[in-house]
């Protein structure tokens, strides 16, 4: 007689390398958030009242060698600079959950895959829909496709709430997947005229650095200089600059060799995540999210196909492709959700998919280049739309903050006081040992007091 197939468990248990990995990682992105955050409100402030002439000059400010095509505005080298540090790590978390995270098993990538691409097809089939009927641009089809987990997890830090690690390994494997996409979508469809001997260089540069890793070379002095050319020359190439981070990224080793205590990609990792979750990003978000904010401007965002299909995209298409994704892909895979939690906080991860700040903001700037108030529109159409999803992912959860604590509690409970959680090691007989010495001790250590107090020698224990 054949046995059921065993049916997997959606949003169960991370395993406990796994957990570490998604808490450390998310630690930096939360930090970074927050002043993500802030360098949009000071740059909106910026923009909206007097000092936005000095914001303005200091934006479109030229800088640069002319004569290697890289004399560009304070803006555009936070924009092609600055942000192919956040793309190389960006390929570095891509590389790492192909090798080691939730994407090595095909089985395993299924259901966030799905639920990712849902979530990036929807938005666009929304823009489309909205932009279409109403007589708009389609260049921004892919502007509400992204979802900025450092903005999300900023979100969850202000409302005081926090996510089991399930919950949030799910939210960060949608950000890397729609990362991916975003990259395709950003080489394929917003590169310009391509010059393709620089782009050859930059290939050739690319391949030199991974036979540099391939023969484990080592020293910041070879690596550094090399990439910076490989920029140089994908930016003059024609081909969006940030593509050169993505694919050093991808090329640095996840495996440790014998001797080392981390590979090559989780120690550069390491060092370059803080500058990008602290530095690269927020500088962008000065340069980028410094848009009016006037009455008018803020009803064009209702009116106009294009910011309309914007909000919409963000705010209805995220969520309901993130869900409904999610939902399909259970249901085929014949995974059960878990049983500790419930279909409304995938829902709710949904609402946070669909703040996309940062990779929104670069796509609307590069779709709309030609057009600069078209563009502002759109970034507009950005903040709000990101807004009302965070506004509405927190209001649900927070409905449920009673229980995610609960279950953060249990993750990270340690009676053993020995490292790791004893959720991890329920299972382990060994476990079970120590606790039964660890629960006698304190019966025996209450008994001696208790005995003080009765026999009247310590009597300031009798409480205890």
């Amino acid at each position: 007689m054949t046995q059921p197939r065993r049916r997997s468990v959606f949003l169960g248990r991370l395993p406990l390398p796994e957990r570490n990995y998604v808490a450390d990682a998310l630690r930096t992105e939360t930090v970074g958030g927050v002043l993500l955050l802030v360098a949009a409100v000071v740059a909106l402030i910026l923009a909206n009242t007097p000092a936005n002439s000095g914001y303005v000059a200091l934006r479109d400010f030229q800088l640069g060698p002319a004569g290697l095509h890289l004399n560009l505005s304070v803006a555009d080298w936070a924009k092609d600079g600055l942000l192919t540090v956040f793309f190389f790590v960006a390929g570095i978390e891509l590389k790492r959950e192909l090798v080691a995270g939730e994407l090595r098993s095909p089985s395993a990538a299924a259901l966030p895959v799905v639920a990712a691409v849902c979530g990036m097809a929807l938005p666009a089939l929304v823009y489309a829909t909205v932009s279409l009927s109403g007589g708009g641009d389609i260049r921004g089809w892919a502007v509400p496709t992204a979802t900025d987990i450092a903005f999300a997890l900023a979100v969850l830090a202000v409302i005081g709430t926090s996510l089991p690690s399930a919950l949030r390994a799910f939210l960060l494997t949608l950000a890397v997947v729609d990362d991916l996409f975003a990259i395709l979508i950003i080489a394929v469809f917003y590169s310009a005229r391509i010059d393709f001997p620089a782009l050859g260089l930059a290939v050739l540069g690319l391949f030199v650095f991974w036979l540099l890793l391939r023969r484990r070379v080592h020293g910041w002095y070879v690596y550094v200089p090399l990439a910076l050319v490989i920029w140089a020359l994908m930016h003059v190439s024609g081909v969006h600059s940030t593509i050169a981070g993505v694919a050093m990224g991808l090329m640095l080793r996840c495996a440790k060799d014998a001797g080392e205590d981390v590979s090559p990609a989780e120690r550069i990792e390491h060092v370059v995540r803080p500058l990008s979750a602290g530095i690269a990003v927020p500088l962008f978000a000065l340069f980028a999210a410094g848009v009016p904010l006037s009455g008018g401007a803020m009803r064009g965002v209702f009116t106009n196909p294009e910011t309309l299909g914007v909000v919409l995209g963000l705010f209805l298409g995220k969520a309901a492709g993130v869900f409904g994704g999610a939902w399909f892909a259970a249901r085929f895979t014949r995974a059960e959700l878990n049983p500790e939690l419930a279909w409304a906080d995938v829902g709710a991860v949904a609402c946070l998919g669909g703040i996309g700040f940062t990779v929104s903001l670069l796509i609307g700037e590069l779709a709309f280049a030609g057009s600069p108030v078209l563009a502002g529109e759109v970034k507009a159409a950005v903040l709000l739309g990101s807004l009302i999803s965070a506004v509405v992912a927190a209001a649900l959860l927070k409905l449920r903050n009673r229980k995610y604590r609960a279950l953060c509690d249990e993750e990270e409970r340690d009676d053993d006081h020995d490292g790791i959680p004893d959720v991890y090691e329920k299972d382990d007989p060994e476990y079970h040992l120590r606790m039964a010495a660890i629960f006698e001790a304190k019966a025996a250590e209450h008994r001696r007091l208790a005995e003080l107090a009765r026999s009247g020698t310590n009597g300031d224990h009798g409480s205890t």
